[in-house]
């Protein structure tokens, strides 16, 4: 353990020392004066990529009828001296006509041998080797250039040409180093590949991983077909506020903060849909809004806290003509992004191009659960069938929320192929027209694809009494402990009193749909800076409760007084346990390796969770209400893990994690039991 704390010291030093002689070249540079960073423009003619399509197309312009050479017969002496030959005349002709080149990027690579080297400058589009010798370039230059580092900044100018390997490079005739590069890269053939590291250093994984850079081109690419398809349908672009007195639009905890010039408390929006059905009510026929929305939840591989949301709108429509309009768009953008209208995600072949299935919600759930719940008569025999298929649910919750709760338990995971689930229970969609054949339920559809919701689309609501009684039921729903209800929004009643025609509308989650598009396995895959906890968080606490080093110094230590007199603490059972029975239980120590809120879900956390197996353990735990998921990762808990699995939200729950309970003040209070991190995974507890 000593060596190993050494050999680790000793690493610290070297990097250390490397980081000094970097800072020490860039003063030797600045003392010359050639500081780098007075450089204020570089003209940059060319991208990598673009230098090699033009040079393969200038050499099949001029040397498209040249012939290899015939090598046949001749011994490997003679081989040589022929291909030589062959590409010093090629040389010749085509420097006769050079490409001249001036490009600009990071320096990934170099190799020096004496008076001529070779680096690999990488930009935007690529990367492409670059030939320097010191005659070229001058012999100040060429010493400067051999003290470079990777990770530099270069300009570099000259012509392209084609290496004797049949690479194309850059002749160079003149280098800029535009910027030093003072910290060291990761190496080079690992790249970075540590998930966390990734997330909180974006600039570096863009730097050492192609793959990365390449999701958010065509995030941006996503984004550019999706305006050019709806300008095709006469859509316009707008802008809402942010800022808003009523977060309405979405069932979702919103963040609040304070508008000091008004001196009024304000949320963050959660949704764009009243403010463009406003404009839909003042003549503004199609209209639609891509924008970040801000939900106050937790994180997990397909949530962010912000993240970016657009919904349209369309007059004299309804939700058919919402689904004819996201199928053909859908096709759309796989076609223009992906080149095929068929996709892969995770190995798992997703057809586009073949007209979307359509179900409605009750059919599916007859489908995949076997319950007809337009058989069902009430709220109380729909409870009784979640009583009995061991759905939980809420005591407020009725009828059409039941249905909503079968359908995520047994029919979301079935949804691969691109799917329109309609007909939505009236209780869980506040904003939609009831229909006409079925009042109980309303013209809604959601399309799920991959198993998830990628968009969410109504017949909007227009009937101003009907939607201020549906204000009214979401009222009281969040005077009954609901904190992601809706609230009575009366201008926006208002404004449908003046009139808003028939109007389809729709809701995408930009974010999931680059997820499809780019088979990428998180969000914060395809969110350039997505939300994490900082890496400081736990050191500031200690910092909170920590005295300062000269005042423990003066002063005693007191530790805190906790005060347990409101403490009611159930009583001990009475009845005894023979000591082979209680041993029957396994109790391990386990380390959380990811956890994430599950979806759809208020009080369930996913753990995964790492037992000393070698083989990852998913457990269930109704915890949320008292833990953010971010802020268990990494600790040490305990589990019993020879139970059986136990389905909870169509995933398998495979043990349970031990919590301490208690009351206090008529208050429940919960605190996971958490052990000293030095306890290895799968330690046994006697």
């Amino acid at each position: 353990m000593a060596n190993q704390n050494n050999n680790k010291g000793g690493q610290q030093q070297d990097v250390n020392q490397l980081l000094k002689v970097r800072r020490e070249k860039l003063q030797n540079l600045q003392e010359a004066g050639k500081d780098p960073f007075q450089i204020t423009k570089y003209n940059v003619t060319h991208h990598s990529s673009d230098v090699k399509e033009l040079y393969n197309a200038h050499e099949a312009e001029i040397l498209g009828d040249r012939k290899a050479p015939d090598v046949e017969g001749l011994d490997d002496a003679a081989k040589r001296e022929v291909i030589n030959n062959d590409y010093n005349e090629r040389r010749e002709i085509m420097d006769a006509k050079p490409i001249e080149v001036s490009i600009a990027g990071r320096m990934m690579f170099k190799r020096v041998m004496g008076k001529a080297s070779f680096c690999n400058i990488q930009d935007l589009k690529g990367n492409i080797q670059v030939y320097v010798a010191r005659d070229n370039i001058g012999e100040d230059s060429y010493a400067d250039f051999k003290k470079s580092d990777i990770g530099d900044i270069y300009g570099v100018k000259g012509f392209a040409f084609r290496t004797k390997t049949g690479e194309i490079s850059i002749h160079a005739e003149e280098i800029t180093l535009l910027s030093k590069s003072l910290q060291i890269l990761p190496e080079k053939f690992h790249g970075l590949t540590d998930t966390d590291t990734r997330y909180r250093q974006r600039y570096v994984d863009l730097i050492m991983n192609q793959e990365s850079k390449e999701v958010f081109i065509k995030r941006s690419q996503i984004l550019k077909e999706i305006r050019n398809f709806l300008a095709g349908r006469d859509f316009m672009e707008v802008e809402t506020p942010m800022l808003v007195s009523n977060a309405g639009g979405a069932a979702a905890r919103p963040f609040e903060t304070h508008y000091n010039a008004l001196n009024e408390d304000v949320k963050l929006r959660i949704s764009l849909e009243l403010y463009l059905k406003r404009l839909i009510v003042g003549g503004l026929e199609r209209v639609y809004e891509i924008g970040r929305v801000f939900r106050n939840e937790g994180v997990d591989t397909r949530h962010n806290p912000e993240f970016t949301l657009m919904e349209l709108y369309q007059a004299y429509t309804d939700y058919e003509g919402m689904m004819e309009l996201t199928e053909s768009m859908f096709r759309y953008l796989a076609e223009k992004v992906c080149g095929s209208t068929k996709i892969s995600y995770n190995g798992v072949e997703i057809d586009l191009g073949k007209p979307f299935a359509r179900m409605t919600m009750i059919d599916a759930i007859k489908k995949y659960a076997g319950v007809d719940f337009d058989q069902v008569p009430d709220d109380a025999a729909a409870k009784k069938l979640a009583d009995e298929h061991h759905i939980e649910y809420e005591e407020r919750h009725k009828k059409g929320d039941i249905v909503n709760l079968f359908f995520e338990e047994y029919c979301e995971k079935e949804l691969i192929q691109p799917t329109f689930i309609m007909d939505h229970p009236i209780e869980i969609s506040p904003l939609t027209k009831k229909k006409p054949s079925d009042p109980t339920k309303v013209e809604r559809f959601e399309l799920f694809c991959n198993t998830w919701e990628m968009c969410n689309a109504y017949s909007e609501l227009n009937d101003p009494i009907d939607q201020r009684e549906r204000f009214a039921a979401q009222d009281a729903n969040a005077a009954a402990g609901d904190d992601e209800a809706e609230h009575t929004d009366e201008d926006f009643l208002n404004a449908l009193e003046i009139g808003m025609p028939p109007t389809g509308g729709i809701g995408y989650g930009i974010d999931r749909l680059v997820m499809l598009l780019t088979d990428s396995q998180a969000i914060r895959d395809v969110l350039l800076f997505p939300t994490m906890k900082p890496l400081d968080s736990d050191k500031k606490v200690e910092k909170r409760v920590e005295a300062p080093a000269e005042a423990a110094q003066a002063a005693p230590v007191v530790e805190e007084k906790i005060d347990f007199s409101n403490v009611q603490i159930e009583p001990l059972f009475q009845d005894q346990v023979d000591f082979d029975t209680f041993s029957k239980s396994d109790f391990r120590a386990v380390k959380v390796k990811e956890c994430e809120a599950v979806k759809k879900s208020k009080k369930l956390l996913k753990f995964v969770l790492d037992d000393g197996t070698g083989v990852d353990r998913v457990i269930l735990s109704g915890i949320h209400e008292y833990y953010e998921p971010e802020e268990l990762v990494g600790k040490t808990c305990i589990a019993i893990t020879n139970l059986p699995p136990r389905p909870m939200m169509g995933i398998d729950s495979c043990g349970m994690l031990i919590s301490a309970v208690h009351h206090e003040n008529g208050e429940e209070k919960l605190h996971l039991l958490m052990v000293d991190p030095h306890i290895p995974a799968g330690a046994k507890l006697y």
